[in-house]
């Protein structure tokens, strides 16, 4: 497991996913583009949920309905922006 990810269980799906904590929401919206262009160069699109304070990251390989070994390779990708 890579550290600081859950492994959860939504819709019947395994996913993995990670909260990260920002001072302000435009230090966390500058994240959120970080991991969208990561995103785009991966071709592998997570669910990005931006709010005050917080950044939520949740990959999982939509054609499978669950986790691939991508999703590992870019949750620690992810770390790596934060």
């Amino acid at each position: 497991m890579i550290e600081d990810w859950s492994l959860i269980k939504r819709d019947g799906v395994d996913q993995l996913e990670r909260v990260f904590t920002f001072k302000t929401y435009v230090d966390g919206a500058a994240f959120t583009q970080r991991v969208a262009e990561l995103a785009e160069q991966e071709d592998h699109h997570p669910s990005i949920v931006l709010e005050w304070g917080k950044v939520t990251v949740t990959w999982w390989t939509h054609k499978i309905n669950g986790l691939h070994q991508n999703d590992f390779i870019c949750a620690a990708k992810t770390n790596t922006l934060a």
